[in-house]
């Protein structure tokens, strides 16, 4: 079998972009649309928390092109990874692998978005947010990514530009950032390391195939487990940790600690899974709670906010 980084692809014969339906589907598959969906909650979560404000427009404007800049670096993502990709299943339908689209044009759209959105980004706010959307926007497609075939441990990189955007919109509105942000940001952290784990757990033997490193895979299941656990107690501490700091209140405060409480048990739950056929569940599950998890906690921070200043 032909390596992951050597394999030919179909995509390589291809020239240009294929005329058909999906082309639409295909350029928004690009950016990776259920990431970006994320980063609008969490910048506009950092935004409406900042104590400066922005106004309509120029917010709106700050949270979009902030999304763009995501998107952008997950269309360069898509192009680096294109011969990686057609090895999982999850990703063998993505337009490069698949061979619908040229390699060239996911390049070019993707320095075209990044440039525009970070032009946008720095018009509509400040040099502070646009300079922390090039850091994770740098990190992402020039550290994070050319590290995920040499080593397990890309993936606490790649909680830094993750957890940047809702630092971005604290910025837009209030250039001089503090504590409270850096909660955000701790936030964003801790909460994306048993997010990527559990899916690293269930794709493992697809990872591997393709070339790329995974925790589980370096390091074993019962160390990935630990890895699980400790994120998820300490992102219970610091999600407390933004009452103090005057982010949220008791409306927050409740949910916060309920939810993250859950998320610990989901997390030590995994501790007496000892069949393997039931790991690949628990990780699903953990999974896809982490997904509800981030967007509960910005919502209530939004609403908690909302209450409070009545």
């Amino acid at each position: 079998m032909q390596s992951a980084t050597t394999a030919h692809t179909p995509e390589n014969s291809a020239t240009t972009l294929t005329a058909t339906p999906s082309v639409v589907s295909d350029v928004t598959s690009l950016m990776k649309p259920r990431l970006s969906s994320l980063v609008l909650v969490t910048t506009a979560g950092g935004l409406w928390l900042a104590p400066g404000k922005l106004g309509l427009l120029n917010a709106t404007l700050s949270i979009f092109a902030t999304a763009g800049v995501v998107g952008a670096a997950n269309a360069l993502n898509c192009y680096l990874e294109r011969d990686s990709d057609r090895f999982m299943r999850r990703t063998q339908g993505r337009p490069l692998p698949a061979g619908r689209m040229a390699s060239r044009f996911a390049l070019v759209f993707g320095v075209l978005l990044a440039l525009v959105s970070h032009t946008v980004l720095l018009l509509a706010s400040n040099w502070v947010a646009a300079g922390l959307a090039a850091l994770a926007f740098g990190s992402y497609v020039w550290i994070y990514t050319p590290m995920k075939p040499r080593t397990a441990m890309a993936v606490l990189v790649g909680t830094i530009p993750g957890a940047i955007p809702p630092v971005i919109g604290w910025a837009a509105a209030s250039p001089e950032l503090g504590a409270p942000a850096l909660v955000l940001f701790g936030i964003l952290v801790l909460w994306q390391i048993p997010h990527f784990l559990a899916i690293s757990i269930k794709l493992e033997g697809e990872y591997a195939k393709a070339g790329l490193r995974t925790f589980s895979g370096s390091y074993g299941l019962q160390a990935t487990r630990w890895g699980i656990l400790i994120a998820a107690i300490a992102l219970l501490a610091v999600c407390v940790l933004a009452v103090p700091l005057g982010l949220a209140s008791w409306i927050y405060l409740a949910t916060a600690a309920g939810f993250g409480g859950y998320g610990v048990w989901k997390a030590i739950v995994g501790f007496r899974v000892r069949d393997t056929k039931d790991v690949g569940p628990w990780a699903t599950s953990l999974f896809k709670y982490s997904l509800i998890h981030l967007s509960v906690l910005f919502l209530a921070m939004v609403v908690d906010g909302l209450v409070m200043s009545r």
